[in-house]
C-alpha cells in the first residue's frame, strides 16, 4: 500500500493530484476553507495572539486548502501567520511564496494543525480471522488483485486488534490501525501548543465494519483496491484508537463541526430575491454548497477529532451540542 500510494510511481506522485480523481470537502466549496480559517482565528485567540501562528496542513495535496485559508484570514492575522504544507509529493507550482512545503510536520510550532482526509491514506495492513481464530495478514497479488491469508499477525498487531477491533467470528476483517495511531501521535506531538484536528471517514468502537472498508478510487469512480499504483487505496479510520492519550479530545461529525463554525445549508430569505436578486442567487449557491458539506449521508458524516495541546478548548468546540469528549 505504501509503495502503491507514495513510491516513485505511486498514485499520489501523479501530477494531477487527488483532485484529478475525487472530490474532498476542500474541493467541494470555498466555505470549507473559510470555516477552517475561522477555527484558526479561535485558536489564535486561545493562544493569546502569539507573534507567530502556524497553520499546518497535513496531507496538503496540491495546496488547495492552504490557498483558501490564506485568502480567508483577516489582515491582522495574515501578517503573523506561518503556513506549512505537509506532503510527500513535490511542491506544486503557483503556491503562495510564504507557504513552507515539507514532508513532515514541523516540530515545536504553535497554532492549528489540520489533517483533512490524510489518515485514511496512511498505509496499514489488513488481517482476517481464520476458522482457528488466528488473525493472519492479508496478502494481495498486485497483478490480479487476488487476496490470500498470510502469516499470523505480530504480537503488537494482535494486541492492537484485541484492544480496538476484536474479532467475533471467522472471516472478520481487521484493518490494523497501529501505523495511523503512530502517525497521528507524531503530528500532535509536533505542536508546542495549539489544536490538532483530523477529519476523515471514521468509525468508533461498537461500530467496526466486520468486513472492513478498504476501497479504491480512480477518475471519479470506485474501483477494486489493488495496490499497484493505478488507483487510490483507502480505508476508514478507527478514530477512537487514533486519539492521543492524555490530550484533551473531542469528536463529532463534520455536519456538527461546520455548523458550529458558521456553515449552514439554510436557504436565504425570499425577501432578498426582491431587494437584491444578485445577492440572493449568491446566497442560494452558498446554501447549496453548505448543504453538500453538511449532508449527513455524505460529507457531513465524516468524523472530526480535535485534540487541544496546552490551550483552552476553542469556543466553537467547547460546550456546544454535537461535540463529545473522547477518552482514548
Amino acid at each position: 500500500m505504501e509503495e502503491a500510494l507514495y513510491g516513485a510511481e505511486g498514485f499520489y506522485r501523479r501530477p494531477e493530484g487527488p483532485a484529478g480523481h475525487f472530490r474532498t470537502s476542500v474541493h467541494a466549496s470555498g466555505l470549507y476553507a473559510g470555516a477552517v480559517a475561522r477555527l484558526l482565528g479561535e485558536v489564535d485567540e486561545a493562544l493569546g495572539r502569539p507573534a507567530e501562528l502556524a497553520f499546518v496542513d497535513v496531507g496538503a495535496g496540491r495546496g488547495e486548502l492552504l490557498a483558501g485559508v490564506l485568502a480567508a484570514v483577516p489582515a491582522g492575522l495574515a501578517g503573523r501567520l506561518r503556513p506549512y504544507g505537509v506532503e510527500l509529493a513535490a511542491r506544486p507550482p503557483g503556491l503562495p511564496a510564504e507557504v513552507r512545503w515539507t514532508d513532515r510536520p514541523p516540530a515545536g510550532v504553535t497554532g492549528l494543525l489540520f489533517a483533512n482526509e490524510w489518515l485514511d491514506n496512511v498505509p496499514l495492513d489488513l488481517a482476517e480471522a481464520g476458522e482457528d481464530g488466528v488473525l493472519r495478514y492479508t496478502e494481495v497479488d498486485t497483478a490480479g488483485g487476488e487476496q490470500r491469508p498470510g502469516a499470523p499477525v505480530s504480537e503488537a498487531d494482535r494486541r492492537w486488534a484485541e484492544r480496538w477491533w476484536p474479532v467475533r467470528e471467522p472471516g472478520d476483517v481487521v484493518e490494523l490501525g497501529g501505523p495511523r495511531d503512530e502517525a497521528w501521535a507524531g503530528a500532535v506531538g509536533s505542536l508546542a501548543a495549539g489544536l490538532a484536528v483530523a477529519v476523515d471517514y471514521a468509525h468508533t468502537a461498537g461500530r467496526r465494519p466486520p468486513f472492513g472498508t478498504l476501497a479504491g478510487f480512480r477518475d471519479g469512480r470506485e474501483v477494486s483496491p489493488v495496490p499497484d499504483g493505478s488507483c487510490d487505496v483507502t480505508a476508514h479510520v478507527a478514530l477512537d484508537a487514533v486519539a492521543v492519550p492524555g490530550v484533551h479530545s473531542l469528536w463529532t461529525t463534520q455536519r456538527e463541526a461546520l455548523r458550529a463554525l458558521g456553515v449552514s445549508g439554510a436557504r436565504p430569505p425570499l425577501s432578498l430575491a426582491s431587494s437584491d436578486p444578485a445577492a440572493y442567487l449568491r446566497a442560494l449557491g452558498g446554501a447549496g454548497e453548505a448543504a453538500e458539506l453538511t449532508d449527513p449521508a455524505g460529507l457531513g458524516a465524516f468524523g472530526w477529532l480535535a485534540q487541544a495541546v496546552r490551550i483552552p478548548v476553542p469556543e466553537s468546540l467547547g460546550g456546544l451540542p454535537g461535540w463529545q469528549t473522547l477518552v482514548p
